[in-house]
């Protein structure tokens, strides 16, 4: 067996060897390119200028260079590992963790493992040319590794260091061999080659043992001050100008404002496949129970309750400066517990979720590529189809607690479901009243009393290209509100119908993206809403419709900043029945419009500035409210 190592085949066992050792990889991190190899990235082949190169060394190249005529360009593995670091959670949208996904990387999937004959390697064949001397390698000497996916690729591209880290771990196997004296496996010819081999390339050895203890060091280093061994923390922080101008008749534009937003979120896990979300979070948007403050007061958009409105930003929470709960004040930039939620496998597509904390676009995804309350559309009524914030569904304080599952059916549908409650920590509902027939605790009490909702979503991609999400939503509220906080009509839902009464709303809804090439996709959803009094005294019934459509575009003018252009209708009343009113008293009904474009651009991999206005025709279904433009400067900064 021998003669087909080293001494016998010009050094080709170790040749083989390096295009598969585990030394390289476990190392992506170091520079791999000598400072004395220039590589042309055009054509991926070596202008070697080393002048200390041995005859033995450039006999063993050429062979492999002859051998290898058609080898594959040579990729940097320093720029794959900087461009996988670079890689940073939003944190604004949990429902991922549910759904972890492997890691696709090459880096992840290059972990070699030890293997005991060559025939376990599937690309290597009895009639290749270093059939022989990687068997030699793997039978006799046992030092080659192969992927984990049992290849051994031993065409593609080598570098010096490369070459060095796989002899480094011939010789520890032949020097344990010595040691151990078991037989004639060791002969002088080998031992000589190897011995020139390890002059050559003392100086690379060298290098590679420093960087490996450099590296170790680093290691115990970070390991010794990091923040935890079970606990990711990132967060996000947006800073955002906005300007509006238009709004109900007699009413001045209002000012210009600066406000904030800033969330620190915690992802535990225990067993490596579940997590705990905890999230803080903090803003200094104003509103309270009358609005007082706001940007869509300001405008005279706002309902008189709970400042609802369509004139509201995609990051400013539902119900800025209140506890909805108990109809209590928030400081503006209070530190707040708006999400906590434990998400866990219990079998391979079976997932379960349950927090006191919750929203519902925690579980269901977003099919849209518009949602992205940092980092893409400007506007509440662009990012998400309204099924899905039925009920306080996307509050933006973790409003509900919540429990649900998620079952992938298959890699191209899954359904998910949950139910939720805004007060299951009240024992009693409070008998004081904010306003005649509501209560300071509007939303009731319980877990399984007062307000509440059940939503489902059935997720299908029956392409790689179209992705499809069916909404239905069930939802019991103690008063009238459609509890989505994107017109002023969520308020009084039952137009004329007292705000105290409770209502019952079945709520259906599509949202389809279809990506027309890798950087243009075009979205829309639909929506209708079927409110109905919960009141034997009452008889009353509404049906709200909305719809959306528009483009969005990837790496548009440059590589990671996208942008959309979106239109469509607000939640609008198109039908009613019983006492509920078609049209506000003192309104002049029409139907009202949505214009929207943003652009993100892509600053640095952790900070992004989008300009963008979105315009309302007959804002609030109103045609006595002149057209109104929002304006929005947002700058964001994740980490």
């Amino acid at each position: 067996m021998a003669k087909y190592l080293l001494a016998s085949a010009s050094g080709m066992g170790f040749l083989c060897l390096i295009a598969g050792l585990s030394p390289v990889q476990a190392l992506p991190s170091l520079e791999i390119a000598d400072k004395n190899v220039a590589v042309n990235e055009d054509n991926g082949r070596y202008q070697k200028n080393d002048s200390h190169q041995s005859n033995l060394v450039n006999n063993i190249s050429s062979q492999l260079l002859i051998a290898n005529d058609s080898q594959k360009k040579l990729s940097s593995i320093n720029q794959q590992q900087k461009n996988q670091d670079l890689g940073v959670d939003s944190a604004v949208n949990f429902w991922q963790p549910i759904t972890a996904q492997s890691a696709s990387s090459s880096l992840s999937s290059d972990k070699l493992a030890q293997v005991t004959s060559v025939s376990q390697l599937s690309d290597v064949q009895p009639n290749d040319w270093a059939f022989q001397a990687l068997q030699s390698l793997v039978e006799r000497y046992g030092c080659i590794a192969g992927y984990p996916n049992q290849t051994y690729r031993g065409n593609r591209a080598m570098t010096r260091y490369e070459f060095a880290a796989g002899l480094n771990a011939c010789l520890d196997r032949i020097n344990e061999l010595i040691a151990t004296a078991t037989g004639d496996l060791v002969k002088k010819e080998d031992l000589a080659t190897l011995q020139k081999l390890q002059e050559q390339f003392a100086a690379e050895l060298a290098t590679l043992r420093g960087r490996v203890d450099a590296v170790e060091a680093r290691t115990a280093e970070l390991e010794a001050n990091q923040f935890s061994t079970t606990t990711k923390l990132n967060g996000e922080v947006i800073l955002a100008g906005v300007g509006a101008s238009g709004g109900a008749p007699n009413d001045s534009d209002p000012n210009i404002i600066l406000v904030n937003r800033v969330r620190l979120n915690l992802t535990t896990s225990f067993t490596g496949k579940d997590s705990l979300i905890t999230g803080l979070q903090a803003y200094n948007f104003l509103g309270g129970a009358d609005g007082q403050g706001s940007l869509q007061q300001s405008l005279g958009l706002a309902s008189p309750l709970l400042s609802a409105s369509s004139a509201r930003t995609s990051f400013e929470p539902q119900f800025p400066g209140l506890n909805v709960n108990t109809l209590s004040s928030v400081g503006a930039n209070s530190v707040q517990l708006y999400k906590l939620l434990y998400i866990f496998p219990v079998a391979d597509k079976l997932t379960l979720f349950a927090g006191t904390a919750a929203e519902t676009s925690d579980a269901f995804p977003a099919i849209t590529p518009f949602y992205g309350e940092g980092q893409e559309s400007i506007s509440r009524f662009a990012g998400l189809n309204p099924v899905v914030r039925i009920s306080g569904g996307t509050s933006g304080t973790g409003l509900a607690s919540a429990a649900g599952f998620i079952f992938n059916i298959s890699p191209n549908l899954d359904l998910r479901a949950l139910y939720g409650n805004p007060n299951a920590n009240l024992t009693q509902k409070s008998a004081t009243e904010a306003v005649p027939g509501v209560s300071t605790t509007p939303l009731g009490a319980g877990l399984f009393s007062g307000s509440s909702v059940i939503a489902t979503q059935l997720t299908f991609k029956p392409s790689p290209a179209l992705d499809i999400g069916l909404n239905y939503a069930h939802s019991y509220h103690e008063i009238n509100i459609l509890g989505t906080g994107l017109i002023s009509g969520d308020i009084g839902a039952l137009a004329g119908v007292a705000v105290g009464t409770p209502v019952t709303l079945n709520s259906v809804g599509g949202t389809l993206t279809w990506r027309l090439s890798p950087k243009i996709a075009l979205s829309g959803y639909g929506a209708a809403l079927f409110v109905d009094a919960a009141s034997n005294s009452v008889n009353a019934s509404t049906t709200f419709t909305s719809w959306m459509a528009g483009v969005h575009f990837r790496d548009l003018f440059k590589p990671g900043n996208t942008a959309g252009i979106l239109f469509g209708q607000p939640l609008f009343r198109t039908d009613t029945g019983g006492s509920a009113q078609l049209t506000p008293t003192g309104d002049n009904r029409v139907t009202p419009y949505h214009l929207e474009a943003y652009y993100r651009l892509q600053v640095t991999d952790n900070i992004s500035i989008t300009p963008g206005a979105f315009v309302l025709f007959n804002p609030e279904g109103n045609s006595n409210n002149d057209t109104t433009t929002v304006g929005v400067l947002r700058t964001t900064f994740t980490f």
